[in-house]
């Protein structure tokens, strides 16, 4: 074992999971991060449609959503060129049988004292011109959603672990994972071996297999595919500025993309970690509840593709340490959310890993260690 790497922290997965515990871990020790792709954010992270929205998940989420504002909003100086957030605005609207659906969303809103408002269906038409006016029976605005950068912001943290230190390692597929004395020996496919006294799991879909290796306990992490696609709307001069829309039931939703119009059915269909692709009977089931609501004709979809959204059983993230293996610590379930949280998650858990409380500008939207652990799941 004297040949072997050695670092403070093992990171397994460069997804946004593993690259902003890094780079808040990078100030604190020798921190690594081992990815097994090619390049980072292959899979989730960079199929994200990419939207910030407050309300959006559980309390948990909410919290975690809250509290990475104020990094979005005013990043450290270099961590990127361009803003990260820019104003999009998210629109809800309810057809007929979906009114109680937006009537629960609209009560998380008043709750939370957000910027949203209430809409008549023609108001919501004027916002989002592809809508057919008499399928819309009610509607919400949340100005404050936004289009989130993911490259700028996934890159800023690579960018600062390496800044600060650390090592992003592509192409090193962890295959063994044993614990020794107070350390962890890390081998990788090409047989380069690493000694850290923390590995962190962070390997997004696979994330319970990287724990199955370690003899950790599994969390019950469901990878789920959701498909997508881009088209070029006919009939319509500037949508560029249009909400994301989207159903109250959240059976589909459009936004403008690039110059292009990305429509998806919101799925999640339970499969196992892949390189997942999307279904021809996932496209035809976007473009056909789409065209029933809007006046789009999409006759031919300029791209088409697919990601991993993976959730345990109550959807909310996990970040800590496993209750049998020491050393080990999970940053994992990242579901839909993981990019919108991950300033407050990545901070969070990089306290966690390193003994200290939850910082108060987290912890002060109540987010407690708690919510966040693995052993909630019972």
């Amino acid at each position: 074992m004297g040949s072997a790497n050695r670092a403070d922290f093992v990171i397994i997965g460069a997804g946004i999971a593993g690259a902003s515990a890094a780079y808040w871990l990078a100030p604190h020790g020798k921190v690594v991060i081992l990815e097994r792709e090619t390049h980072a954010g292959y899979h989730s992270t960079g199929r994200s449609a990419a939207l910030y929205m407050a309300s959006y998940g559980n309390e948990q989420v909410r919290a975690l959503t809250l509290a990475s504002k104020p990094f979005f909003d005013a990043p450290p100086h270099g961590f990127s060129e361009h803003p990260l957030l820019s104003l999009r605005g998210a629109l809800m609207v309810a057809e007929r049988g979906q009114e109680l659906v937006l009537e629960q969303h609209w009560a998380v809103l008043e709750q939370m004292k957000t910027g949203a408002r209430r809409l008549t269906p023609a108001q919501a038409c004027e916002l989002s011109p592809a809508l057919r006016s008499e399928r819309i029976v009610d509607a919400l605005i949340e100005p404050d959603a936004a289009d989130m950068d993911v490259n700028a912001i996934h890159q800023g943290y690579l960018r600062g672990l390496v800044a600060q230190g650390g090592e992003l390692r592509m192409n090193s597929e962890v295959v063994d994972l044993v614990r020794h004395d107070d350390r962890w020996i890390v081998t990788t496919k090409g047989n380069e071996i690493w000694q850290a006294p923390i590995v962190i799991d962070a390997a997004g879909a696979w994330a319970d297999e990287v724990a199955h290796l370690a003899g950790a306990t599994r969390v019950g992490l469901q990878p789920c595919r959701r498909s997508a696609l881009l088209f070029a709307p006919e009939g319509f001069d500037d949508f560029s500025k249009w909400p994301m829309t989207y159903g109250a039931s959240e059976n589909w939703y459009f936004k403008p993309d690039a110059g292009q119009v990305l429509v998806s059915p919101a799925n999640a269909d339970p499969v196992a970690p892949q390189d997942v692709q999307p279904e021809e009977l996932d496209i035809a089931i976007a473009i056909d509840r789409i065209e029933s609501v809007t006046h789009f004709k999409i006759r031919r979809p300029s791209h088409t593709w697919a990601g991993l959204r993976s959730f345990v059983e109550d959807h909310g993230l996990v970040g800590g340490f496993d209750e049998i293996q020491p050393g080990f610590f999970w940053i994992a379930a990242q579901g839909g959310y993981g990019i919108q949280t991950s300033p407050a998650m990545g901070e969070a858990c990089a306290a966690l890993v390193r003994g200290m409380p939850i910082p108060s500008a987290i912890a002060d939207w109540g987010l407690t260690k708690e919510m966040l652990s693995a052993s909630r799941l019972g």
